[in-house]
Order: structure tokens, then C-alpha cells, then sequence
């Protein structure tokens, strides 16, 4: 090997370390700028949570007061989604008119590699609509919604069959009905776009969905819904196959939505 060649080869391969290396640095600086972004959103919420607890409720439909200063700082809130012990504590945003703004911006709407969970941008949140979904990346940090995995676990489910969705006005708790993995593609047949189902035409597409979702349902939750139920949807990447998705579909307990 000439002393060229052998000098064009540690210079090619310096460069290459040190991309690697700045790709390295840049995406732990991302994580952890989006990491203290959140957990400071998460205290703010928690303390105004307890304020708000030690005063009656109003009579009258009103903002809960744990979501008035966010909307301030970002009109886009429409709610707020929490998983119970997982990291899946997070605001969810919404852009009728920009779909996916969300998928590589955070709450503050400055770049961010993990996004912020997202509402599907022709889901109604006030109706609100029959089903309402939301998307959320699976990060290799753990955060977003990289936890739902945990619900690939029957185990894990047995003691989480709940999750709260709160709108702006209303806290809400869901109960698991199913958790099924599925693939996104151009080519549709053999697959189940579920992002296709906001609002039944009829009784009959309700329950086709909800007996789809069953089927596919990677454990039997004995949990099911019936036409006028409100469901909620989250979806997240998953990697066992290429445009791989999890995907857990939740009804409301309306007699616990306040």
C-alpha cells in the first residue's frame, strides 16, 4: 500500500469517527434536552394537579386549571396522556391543517428528534370523535411512547388495564380493550389501517372494528365496546417488521370522566 493511499484511508476513516462521534453527542444532547423539557411540563402539571384538588370543581365546563398555563405556551394542547408506571406521562398536540407538524417537533415547537405525541389531525377532541388517535415515536431512550411495549405483556396488562387521556376539559379514563401489532403500507391488502377509523358510518362498522381490533389482539382482554362508546387509539412504531406498528385501542368509562 502506497503512503498515499495508506495516508487517504486514516484521513477517510478520521472523518468517518468523527461524524460518528458528533451523531453520538448530538442525538444524547437531543434526548436529554427533550428529557428536562418534559419533566419540567410534568412537575408544572403535577403541582397545579394538587392546587386544583383543594378546590371545589366548577359547576360549568371549564379548563382544568393543571392545563391553563400550557395552553398558553401552545395553543396546539388538546390533552394530556399518562400511562401509569411507565414513562408515558406526555402532552398531546394537535395541527388540523398541518398533519404530522408534531413528528420531529417538541412542546416548545422547536426541533426535536422525538416529536411530541400528536392527536390524528381529522380527530375531534370536543365531540368528540368516535375514535381518537394518537401517535407517538418509540425512541431507543425510553421515551414517548417506547413503554407500550411493556403492553406486548399480558403479565404486565393483568395490573394496567387503565390509562387516562384528559382533554382540556374533562379528565378521562380508558380501559384496554386491545393491543395488536399491524404494518403501515402503500399496499393495503392483508393489512388493517386502523387510521382510517374516526367516526362509524353506521352500528355495523363499529362493531367490525372493534371485532378486527379483537382478533388481531395479542392476548384476550375480555374486554369489548359497543356503538356510541368513545375509543381511544395509540400507535408507535414497531421494529420486529419493517412499517411495523403497536397499537392499543381503549374505551372510555364514561361514568369516570369528569
Amino acid at each position: 500500500m502506497s503512503k498515499r493511499i495508506y495516508t487517504f484511508l486514516i484521513v477517510l476513516f478520521g472523518m468517518i469517527f468523527a461524524v460518528s462521534s458528533y451523531l453520538v453527542y448530538d442525538n444524547l444532547r437531543q434526548s436529554k434536552k427533550s428529557k428536562d423539557l418534559y419533566d419540567g411540563l410534568v412537575e408544572q402539571v403535577r403541582q397545579e394537579e394538587q392546587s386544583a384538588a383543594q378546590t371545589p370543581e366548577p359547576e360549568e365546563k371549564t379548563m382544568l386549571p393543571e392545563y391553563a398555563a400550557l395552553y398558553e405556551k401552545n395553543e396546539n394542547l388538546v390533552g394530556w396522556i399518562r400511562v401509569p408506571d411507565t414513562r408515558i406521562d406526555y402532552p398531546v398536540l394537535q395541527t388540523p391543517d398541518s398533519p404530522n407538524y408534531y413528528l420531529r417537533r417538541g412542546f416548545d415547537n422547536e426541533y426535536a428528534l422525538c416529536g411530541c405525541p400528536y392527536a390524528q389531525e381529522n380527530c375531534d377532541i370536543n365531540a368528540p370523535s368516535d375514535n381518537i388517535i394518537v401517535y407517538g415515536h418509540n425512541m431507543k431512550d425510553g421515551s414517548m411512547f417506547s413503554d407500550l411495549m411493556q403492553l406486548e405483556s399480558r403479565e404486565f396488562w393483568e395490573t394496567h388495564k387503565t390509562l387516562t387521556f384528559d382533554t382540556l376539559t374533562e379528565r378521562q379514563e380508558y380501559e384496554i380493550i386491545a393491543v395488536f401489532k399491524t404494518v403501515v403500507s402503500d399496499n393495503e391488502a392483508g393489512t388493517f389501517p386502523y387510521y382510517r377509523f374516526v367516526n362509524a358510518a353506521d352500528e355495523r362498522e363499529f362493531d367490525s372494528y372493534i371485532a378486527r381490533c379483537r382478533e388481531l389482539a395479542l392476548y384476550d382482554t375480555q374486554v369489548s365496546a359497543e356503538y356510541g362508546d368513545h375509543l381511544l387509539t395509540l400507535s408507535t412504531c414497531e421494529y420486529s417488521r419493517e412499517n411495523g406498528r403497536l397499537v392499543l385501542v381503549a374505551k372510555r368509562m364514561e361514568e369516570n370522566a369528569k
